[in-house]
């Protein structure tokens, strides 16, 4: 049971806004972050603060992106959706939503660029994406492959079911599709073992559970029901929070929350993040040294939920 509960928030640095996926260096506290205006951001600790680490897009310059909204941008500015690193080789992994999956090494600057395209369909919307630390697999999504980002709302309106989940082996430097037809797919964690993984689909308001081995290996099943699932990370523990929302009664809208949940979909916890966020949705819920660490796309902060 929860006692207690506090928050707090890390600012962006000035024109900085819309933290979409945090990654965390291995030991040192220190994390990455995405934003709006394709930059991506390391964060050194309350003295040293933030410092511009790396971005995607050769295309890009500071006169033309830093500071920028405009979703017409993206294309040239990129937008970094999801991080994840591969501890043993200290990489960042990238999947940017117009650009597809890149990597960063530790001096940062452009990403080099690993895939645009799977079996011949170029990406649309990359999203977002886990690593598999024996193996260095990397799970990652492809939202649709009709709208990118700039057309999300015609996707969900559609109820586009054109997602994809693929695997990128480093040491092949393929990518092989798991699965197609996925109803808004967001987020995808791989679980401990590499037995399965985990893929929320936005649109469809679901969870599903793909079995990578074993005797159900290539089948999917549904495992949890709610509003907005978006990005799942696994704990130390070898479960997942995931962020999603919930219907507020007696209005019927959507306030964001935070899940945790099992690899069988059971919910051992919800904290409702409305007090902090209001209707604005969340993109990721991420436990890290005791802490939640949440990101959302409509604000310019690093939310830090605490409990005991």
């Amino acid at each position: 049971m929860v006692l207690s509960q506090s928050f707090s928030s890390i600012q962006l640095p000035p024109t900085a806004t819309g933290p979409e996926s945090i990654a965390f260096e291995l030991g040192t506290g220190r994390f990455y972050v995405g934003v709006d205006d394709g930059r991506i951001l390391q964060y050194n600790g309350p003295v040293g603060g933030f410092r511009e680490f790396g971005f995607t897009t050769p295309t890009r310059s500071k006169a033309q992106c830093d500071g920028t909204t405009n979703p017409d941008s993206g294309p040239v500015c990129g937008r970094p959706m999801g991080l994840a690193f591969h501890y043993s080789t200290n990489q960042l992994y990238v999947c940017d939503a117009y650009s597809g999956l890149a990597v960063l090494g530790s001096d940062g600057r452009l990403a080099a660029p690993l895939s645009t395209d799977a079996e011949g369909e170029r990406y649309r919307f990359c999203n977002g994406l886990d690593v598999h630390q024996p193996s260095g697999n990397v799970f990652f999504i492809d939202t649709s492959t009709v709208h990118d980002l700039r057309d999300v709302s015609k996707g969900l309106n559609a109820n586009d079911s054109t997602g994809r989940l693929l695997m990128y082996n480093p040491n092949t430097r393929r990518v092989t599709v798991l699965q197609r037809n996925l109803t808004g797919p967001a987020g995808v964690a791989v679980s401990t073992d590499a037995s399965y993984v985990l893929v929320s689909n936005f649109n469809g308001n679901s969870t599903m559970r793909y079995w990578l081995q074993g005797p159900r290996a290539n089948t999917t099943e549904t495992i949890n029901s709610q509003p907005k699932p978006n990005k799942i990370k696994r704990t130390i523990l070898g479960d997942f929070w995931e962020a999603a929302a919930m219907v507020k009664q007696p209005t019927q809208t959507l306030v964001p929350i935070g899940q945790r949940i099992s690899g069988f979909g059971l919910v051992s916890q919800t904290v409702n993040f409305e007090p902090w966020y209001g209707n604005n949705s969340i993109s990721e819920v991420q436990e890290f040294g005791g802490a939640l660490y949440i990101a959302s796309r409509h604000v310019d902060f690093i939310g830090i939920y605490r409990f005991a």
